[in-house]
């Protein structure tokens, strides 16, 4: 396939849920909402702030809706957080962040039973009543997800053929109840995807949906999130995922190693140097990235922040 690169990404930080979520030790709540607050000075359209989960399971986000209250915030951003469930969503109803409705699948059923306790028939059918929660109080359905779309720690490599019938899943639920995608992430969730396995399933997607339109969720635990970042540009996919100096990783990934999301701030150096947009103001990031990484008290996977001073 010919290079069909953009002109423009969107990029969605990550930093604050997938960070604070597996944080080593407790952070501060107002150092979690002064971060949150200075990443949307960066230009970033979107900031996913918390997850609506069980602080039992997630300690790192036992202070959400404290969190969701106390930001101060700007125009021309959304402040967005992730639930997995009914009970989650419900929760977020309750809040003043921005809701944004989705439908999430895993390919990998283990991950799933996993990460929800629920199999690929329980969690579609959970699916289903999310999106009439969702009509029911006026939320718009965005973007589909297959997470564990290109390997899992606990099935291996995820043939390409499952990620197709994932997303003929997600259509599927959409159509059921007349709602419209606007499109479809495959999600790197444990880090497992390689250049070769983001071009194989980017690319029979869109042999399968031309006109599909496509984001990535990249994790870097195996070193390789740049490099799938570039292959996933060259097929001319336009949302990425990425998360200020790297932060963050899966709370049930089944090692320690699972390292965050793309760097965000590596993601624009990278994007800037072939001349695509981002609407990021890169130096404002890497700012980011050093007073996350005072927060944690620790060095962070990020290459940018550290290389430009």
């Amino acid at each position: 396939m010919m290079a069909d690169f953009p002109s423009r990404i969107v990029i969605h930080e990550e930093g604050p849920r997938e960070g604070f979520q597996i944080a080593e030790r407790p952070i501060a709540t107002h150092d979690k909402v002064r971060l949150i607050e200075a990443l949307a000075t960066t230009g970033v359209k979107q900031i996913d702030c918390v997850s609506y989960v069980d602080p039992r399971r997630v300690p790192g986000m036992a202070d959400a809706d404290v969190v969701a209250r106390s930001i101060q915030r700007r125009e021309g951003v959304r402040y967005t957080g992730l639930w997995l469930n009914t009970k989650g969503l419900l929760r977020a109803l309750t809040l003043p962040l921005d809701l944004v409705g989705a439908i999430r699948v895993s390919a990998s059923e283990t991950f799933s039973i996993k990460n929800t306790r629920r199999n690929l028939a329980e969690t579609l059918a959970e699916q289903r009543e999310m999106l009439r929660l969702y009509k029911e109080h006026s939320i718009g359905l965005e973007w589909g997800y297959v997470m564990t779309a290109f390997g899992c720690n606990y099935e291996g490599e995820v043939p390409v053929p499952q990620v197709i019938r994932m997303i003929e899943h997600i259509y599927a639920l959409a159509e059921s109840e007349g709602m419209a995608l606007k499109g479809i992430y495959l999600a790197d969730t444990v880090g497992h995807a390689t250049p070769l396995t983001i071009a194989r399933a980017v690319g029979e997607v869109r042999n399968r949906w031309p006109d599909i339109k496509l984001g990535v969720h990249l994790h870097d635990t195996r070193g390789t999130g740049m490099a799938n970042a570039y292959e996933a540009l060259r097929f001319g996919v336009e949302n990425f995922d990425s998360s200020c100096g790297g932060l963050g990783g899966c709370p049930f990934a089944a090692h320690a190693g699972a390292a965050g999301n793309v760097c965000t701030e590596d993601l624009v150096y990278l994007c800037h140097s072939m001349g695509i947009e981002t609407g990021v103001d890169l130096h404002a990031m890497i700012q980011c990235a050093r007073m996350a990484e005072e927060i944690l008290g620790r060095e962070l996977p990020g290459k940018v922040y550290k290389a430009l001073v």
